[in-house]
């Protein structure tokens, strides 16, 4: 089994930065993507960020520019630096990764979720 656990979020005002954190841990093989999804209430959850393991990155439209991606394999860990802050990116922010199993296999986990709130 494999378990990803986020961190890091919180209330904060506009223009202001958060780093949350999502570590991934248990029988781990070998980790392609990890990526960070946001869920505002009473909308679909959408894809934010998403880094592979060679370190390529992808960031939505509303994100260019203010959110940074990164990872550190050795710890199987992804992190989302989000600078200057709105409140429209308020949500709960989810962990994804996609692995492969020792069977070659490939597998999707999701981590619960860390709640980042953006004041005006």
């Amino acid at each position: 089994q494999v378990q990803l656990v986020e961190s890091g979020g919180g209330l904060v005002q506009a223009g202001e930065s958060l780093r949350i954190s999502c570590s991934a841990s248990g029988s781990i093989f070998s980790i392609n993507s990890m990526d960070w999804y946001r869920q505002a209430p009473g909308k679909r959850r959408d894809l934010v960020a998403a880094i592979t393991s060679g370190g390529s990155t992808y960031y939505s439209d509303s994100v260019k520019g203010r959110f940074t991606i990164s990872r550190d394999n050795a710890k199987n860990t992804v992190y989302l630096q989000m600078n200057s802050l709105k409140p429209e990116d308020t949500g709960v922010y989810i962990c994804n990764a996609e692995m492969r199993g020792a069977n070659d296999r490939m597998y999707s986990y999701w981590g619960q979720g860390t709640q980042v709130t953006v004041s005006s």
